[in-house]
């Protein structure tokens, strides 16, 4: 590793944390959807894969802290991480103590990574010592499987496990569309930008309705909504993240990490909700409720996001966990460059893992852990007042119609909308990511069984 290459990851984690310290405190936005198409842009422009690596790591560190701000200051949330915290941030909004909840979400963060990246490295060379052969050996039948058990495990079971099929028909029905017309060559297969459309399709399909007029007739109407942004406490140096935690939230906030990376393979979401309010259950006071339920369900969440990356990075080389398949997949399969047999996994070393995530980690929790405790408020009330939710979405949207048109032409445009328009229809019946996700990279497979 040259001197070059770790000012370029520098570079790189700094720009990624000004960047998404800004997308992470506007209200509403995807985690998937932010975060993917950056990542895809770096790997197909040639940047070095471990400068990529700190820059997602940083971009991942900065959403983990910014997104709970607007929990804190407005109830609305950051991302869809933060959604399962917004009745716990209301209740200390209402108490005045909006501006002590964003400190200690800021607090949690530095303990959270403190404890759970080492563990995380560990673990992913005990895991590939056991498994990674024949991981990649049966890594389509365990993409079916895991869609299957993702349907299984979401809340509404039957239609998850009945769209599993005809979506993937879907895609792969496109794939030889784009064969037969010579859009792209036989030897190239289409997934990347399909796996675009999906994480864009609930908002295409939430746009698109609006040109139905009976729809819209039935849309309820809100005033213009009342955003009222605490003022800032002045605080002088740098503050130390090691003194406003009580130690039932440090302890709450480490036993959580340690269950977020045992649990890398399921829905940081659901984990979030299903852990978090198991911890709170007896709690009476509402106060010290929401304190505790804040320090486990963010412990959780994020410990279970990076476990969710790291792990199958290094040990798997394929995107099994719902954050691999999601955010992450650029990593994992972005073709040319990276394909399922030839991407991170293979190409960095041990060593080139560690100092990516360490100076992404370090970097984006040290900026954004700075800039938050001290002008969270400021920052809050200028991306409110200032920079339009629909800019930030119409930004990504294009992005995404660009990587089409270079993943397959002009035909794939319309292919990514079909994708899009098909997965926010099922997404509106409830049907998860992490399904739709599973069935696409399972699809040659799994119809090769089927028929």
């Amino acid at each position: 590793m040259t001197v070059q290459l770790v000012i370029e990851m520098i570079i790189a984690a700094v720009g990624a944390a000004a960047l998404y310290t800004v997308i992470g405190i506007a209200p509403g936005t995807d985690e998937t959807a932010v975060l993917a198409p950056v990542t895809l842009a770096l790997v197909l422009l040639g940047v070095d894969p471990i400068v990529v690596l700190a820059f997602f790591i940083s971009a991942v560190v900065t959403l983990n802290l910014t997104d709970a701000i607007p929990v804190a200051v407005a109830g609305i949330p950051g991302g869809v991480m933060a959604a399962p915290m917004v009745p716990y941030g209301m209740i200390l909004k209402q108490a005045g103590q909006s501006v002590i909840g964003i400190k200690k979400n800021g607090l949690r963060c530095c303990h959270r990574y403190t404890c759970c990246c080492t563990r995380q490295f560990d673990f992913s060379v005990g895991l590939s010592t056991v498994i990674e052969g024949n991981c990649r050996l049966f890594s389509s039948c365990l993409f079916s499987f895991g869609a299957l058990f993702l349907a299984l495990m979401s809340r509404n079971k039957i239609i998850s496990i009945i769209v599993i099929v005809p979506f993937a028909m879907l895609v792969q029905g496109l794939r030889h569309l784009y064969w037969g017309i010579g859009a792209v060559p036989e030897t190239t297969t289409v997934s990347l930008s399909f796996f675009l459309g999906i994480t864009i399709g609930p908002m295409i399909f939430s746009m698109l309705s609006l040109l139905n007029k009976d729809h819209l007739a039935t849309v309820k109407r809100e005033d213009k909504r009342v955003i009222v942004i605490p003022q800032a406490e002045k605080t002088t140096g740098f503050p130390n993240p090691f003194k406003m935690l009580t130690k039932q939230e440090t302890v709450a906030t480490a036993a959580s990490s340690l269950a977020g990376s045992l649990t890398f393979f399921m829905s940081p979401v659901g984990m979030t909700i299903l852990f978090g309010e198991a911890v709170v259950n007896r709690i009476k006071d509402p106060l010290i409720k929401a304190r505790m339920a804040l320090a486990s369900m963010d412990g959780l969440a994020h410990s279970t996001y990076i476990a969710g990356i790291l792990i199958p990075l290094i040990a798997l080389g394929i995107p099994l966990s719902p954050v691999a398949i999601g955010p992450a997949n650029p990593l994992f399969n972005a073709a040319p460059v990276f394909t399922a047999d030839h991407n991170m996994h293979h190409v960095l070393s041990y060593g080139d893992f560690v100092w990516a995530t360490l100076i992404g980690s370090v970097i984006g929790l040290g900026l954004t852990y700075y800039v938050m405790m001290k002008y969270a408020t400021h920052i809050s009330r200028f991306v409110f007042k200032y920079i339009p939710h629909e800019a930030i979405l119409g930004l990504f949207i294009s992005l995404v119609a660009m990587l089409a048109y270079m993943d397959g032409g002009w035909i794939n445009i319309f292919g990514v909308l079909l994708v899009a328009i098909v997965s926010g229809a099922i997404s509106r019946l409830g049907v998860n990511y992490g399904v739709m996700f599973m069935a696409m990279y399972a699809a040659p497979w799994l119809l090769s069984k089927f028929f």
